[in-house]
């Protein structure tokens, strides 16, 4: 059972139903795709009680205008974006009571990219290969794999409960962010060495380098501007697989980081790898804004892997204490 509850009013400039994306399928050549700061949109759904895999909006650089069908606990993680409801400023990172009728208004992100919306229940719309997450290259998934456009009706699962409110409720209390996510400081990724060998001291120059997000960096690759780098032999190999956090070098010596809806493969170097933990706060750089790469090992990976998963296992049963609820685990 499902019950309409927003109604869009206006889009925004990239708006797109997204969950934790589709797993196992790399093999055939689907991206795994979803939130492309899967951080964010997990705390989004654990604020709320959902699955941390439940649909979600994500919206990127500016927000749509949104039309409540019916009262709305809601949660907004991610960028810090401007958004309002019936005259009243809301805060992100914490469980918000609205009123049917209103209309739930968000401006531009004023730092970072990309906001996530989450509403409890969870999003109502069809699984496609298990995932209700839109891939916009492919077109399908979400609301037939396009953006949010005027006049969509969104439906929510009709499990969660409907607040009786006149005006939008704000608890005194919210998640920190930091410091799996903190946007007031500099972006910095650990990397560690690829199968392609770079030239000299191009690797100390891949870690000394402020380099530059390019304006064509999309959700499938960020693409990066600073001094060319090259390969201490001819890369005659044939195209490899890839995965999120894969770094490539291009012909013109431009790293690219590849993102969530990168391809299973691609034909260029792969001249390093970016830890998983990293790529929440990559996924949230503006073109224009630089990243710093910091040397690093496959186990250092793993080692902050583990602790980033501590921290939210103690995050998600502080938030089942505060819920009332039974924990939900983290991985969708």
């Amino acid at each position: 059972m499902s019950r309409p509850l927003f109604e869009v009013l206006a889009p925004g400039t990239l708006s797109s139903v997204q969950d934790l994306g589709r797993a196992g399928l790399r093999a055939l050549g689907v991206p795994v795709g979803g939130a492309a700061d899967r951080h964010s949109a997990i705390l989004a759904n654990l604020l709320l009680g959902n699955p941390a895999g439940a649909a979600l909006l994500e919206l990127t650089l500016g927000g749509p205008r949104l039309r409540l069908l019916s009262g709305a606990t809601v949660a907004i993680t991610g960028a810090d974006i401007a958004t309002r409801c019936a005259g009243v400023e809301l805060p992100g990172w914490r469980p918000l009571r609205l009123p049917a009728g209103t209309e739930l208004a968000f401006g531009s992100c004023r730092r970072g990219v990309r906001a996530y919306l989450a509403v409890a229940g969870g999003l109502d719309l069809p699984t496609v290969l298990g995932s209700r997450s839109t891939d916009l290259r492919a077109g399908f998934g979400g609301l037939q794999g396009r953006p949010l456009d005027a006049g969509d009706v969104l439906s929510a699962h009709a499990t969660a409960a409907v607040p009786e409110v006149d005006r939008p409720e704000v608890p005194g209390w919210w998640i920190d962010p930091t410091p799996d996510l903190d946007l007031s400081l500099p972006a910095v990724a650990a990397v560690a060495p690829g199968a392609a060998v770079l030239d000299g001291a191009d690797w100390q120059r891949l870690c000394s380098t402020a380099w530059r997000v390019a304006p064509a960096s999309n959700r499938i690759g960020l693409r990066l501007q600073g001094p060319p780098l090259h390969l201490a032999e001819a890369w005659q190999r044939p195209s490899e697989p890839v995965l999120p956090g894969t770094v490539q070098l291009p012909p013109d010596g431009q790293p690219i980081v590849l993102l969530n809806d990168c391809g299973s493969h691609g034909g260029y170097p792969r001249i390093g790898h970016v830890a998983a933990v990293d790529l929440p706060r990559l996924a949230q750089l503006r073109p224009g804004e630089t990243l710093r790469f910091a040397a690093a090992s496959l186990g250092d990976h793993d080692r902050r892997a583990c602790e980033r998963a501590a921290r939210m296992a103690r995050i998600r049963l502080a938030l089942a204490q505060r819920l009332g609820r039974e924990p939900l685990g983290t991985d969708g």
